[in-house]
């Protein structure tokens, strides 16, 4: 018999019903699917969640593992939240920003005519503020996807990466 426990924090709601959770506190809530097999069972006793299953085997270790991480996720967003910053580097061409509805609009990238477009995933909030991009969010994993379609909207395919090293990269995380 496998089992493995963790504490809820005070001022945090956590909720499971029909294979997801939604993780509740002050920044607001997250709500996401768990990735279950039919060994795994869940119990929420007070402030405490606890998955247990009848098989020892390495695989269902690692998926109570992947969901307790992402419940841990979902409770530091709601009470911290995520920020990532970002940089823009250029050399020759001025780079200019801007953020829209569910994007984020690269002009002058290298020169280039075309505009080149970064989605925006989810509820990400982008502020531009110079060269830096500071992406913030209470879910981990569209602002982390946010970061990523930044980078990779100025990945420059065909030239020297040594010599043109111009592009969106990331600085720093918090949270």
């Amino acid at each position: 018999m496998f089992s493995k426990e963790f504490a809820v924090p005070d001022g945090i709601t956590v909720e499971i019903a029909d294979g997801k959770f939604k993780v509740s506190g002050q920044k607001g809530f997250v709500e996401k699917k768990l990735e279950l097999t039919k060994d795994i069972k869940i119990e929420k006793v007070e402030n405490k969640i606890k998955f247990s299953s009848e098989s020892e085997r390495r695989n269902v270790k690692a998926l109570v593992g992947t969901n307790i991480g992402h419940i841990k996720n979902a409770i530091e967003g709601v009470t911290k939240g995520f920020t990532y910053r970002l940089r823009v580097v250029y050399s020759h061409f001025p780079v200019t920003l801007k953020a829209e509805k569910d994007k984020v609009v690269i002009s002058n990238f290298l020169g280039e005519r075309t505009s080149r477009i970064a989605k925006i995933v989810g509820q990400t909030q982008v502020k531009i503020e110079g060269p830096d991009i500071i992406l913030s969010g209470i879910n981990i994993e569209d602002v982390g996807q946010t970061a990523s379609n930044l980078e990779l909207a100025t990945r420059i395919v065909g030239f020297d990466k040594k010599v043109f090293q111009d592009g969106i990269y990331l600085v720093s995380r918090e949270g």
